[in-house]
């Protein structure tokens, strides 16, 4: 039995709940922040649930009180202002009350980092995003950035586009460009959950995607 408590942000979402399977699976105690607890199905004497939403303080406080690690696979939910750096003030604020120092985190291509040497296809879509989605987009970037300030120990992953599959593919992870065009989501909640134990990339932000 692991003694690690983990909180997870976003995990019915559709890479979060491959994520919450596999932790299940390696009988991680788990804490989840959920909006509408009602819509979930899994039953595990492993899981608390918690009612609230991360944009409130209180919420991720309770959430996050008892907790080692930190895992979100936040997505921008539809028709509401961005939510990643709002998310980011209250995780990193609890985080540090609590003194929980590993916080493992999900986001997309379009982030940009000073280590990065995109190819051609990567910065295309990282302009496209911009054109499209200019508010998400820069919020996401301001979530890199007050990661950086934090001092925590995360890792900022970088997505391609999710496949909701069980299917398992060859993953790689890259810190300067992404040179796949897909990740699994079975491969994506295992390289997540090998992040708890795994300090190769903490204050940094991989790519990942199958080769």
């Amino acid at each position: 039995m692991k003694t690690n408590k983990i909180a997870v942000i976003g995990g019915t979402g559709k890479s979060g709940k491959y994520l919450v399977q596999n932790l299940s699976d390696k009988n991680y105690s788990i804490k989840l922040l959920l909006r509408h607890p009602e819509n979930f199905t899994i039953e595990n004497p492993l899981i608390e649930i918690v009612k609230g939403d991360v944009r409130d303080f209180e919420s991720v406080d309770h959430l996050i009180k008892d907790c080692t690690i930190v895992i979100s696979t936040l997505g921008q939910p539809k028709g509401e202002d961005s939510i990643f750096s709002d998310a980011s003030k209250n995780i990193i604020k609890a985080m540090k009350f609590y003194g929980t120092k590993r916080y493992i985190v999900t986001t997309g291509l379009n982030v940009d980092t000073p280590f990065d040497h995109k190819n051609v296809k990567v910065k295309m879509a990282t302009d496209w995003m911009y054109q499209n989605y200019p508010k998400t987009t820069a919020d996401k970037q301001k979530e890199y950035e007050l990661l950086v300030d934090s001092h925590l120990n995360w890792t900022l992953v970088r997505l391609p586009v999710i496949n909701q599959t069980s299917e398992i593919f060859t993953i790689e992870a890259n810190l300067e460009d992404c040179k796949g065009e897909n990740i699994s989501a079975t491969d994506l909640a295992e390289f997540l959950v090998s992040q708890i134990d795994d300090e190769t990339f903490i204050q940094q932000s991989p790519f990942l995607y199958n080769t």
